[in-house]
């Protein structure tokens, strides 16, 4: 692959990784918001709430992870480009920071979902 196709396939990574995010972002954001409406629509509904927020965060993180390691993966194809533009260079600089796309970001969210569950089941 050429150095713009890399780039290309860069930059769908970066779009995959933040479209990922936006249904489990959402969905936390709404249930922090109404945890005294599921509370109160019943133990059903709550637990049917855990378990729409916990499925979109597993599969959002998924999402994520994937993305993230095809982009590292592409950043390893950049350094391996005998020329490079400066954005193949940003783009070298900034695949490390993939890590945390990978590990926090799921992390994060697993601590934001433990604290819903605390408050929606207390």
């Amino acid at each position: 692959m050429n150095e713009l196709e890399l780039i290309r396939l860069w930059q769908k990574s970066r779009q995959q990784i933040i479209i990922a995010q936006l249904a489990p972002t959402f969905l936390l954001i709404t249930t922090a918001g109404l945890v005294e409406q599921v509370r109160s629509a019943g133990v059903y509904t709550t637990w049917a709430v855990l378990g729409i927020l916990l499925a979109s965060g597993i599969l959002g993180a998924l999402a994520e992870f994937t993305a993230a390691h095809e982009a590292q993966a592409i950043a390893r194809d950049i350094a391996a480009l005998k020329t490079k533009s400066s954005i193949s260079s940003t783009i070298l600089k900034q695949s490390i920071w993939m890590h945390v796309v990978k590990y926090l970001t799921p992390a994060i969210f697993v601590g934001i979902f433990i604290a819903l569950f605390v408050a929606l089941t207390a």
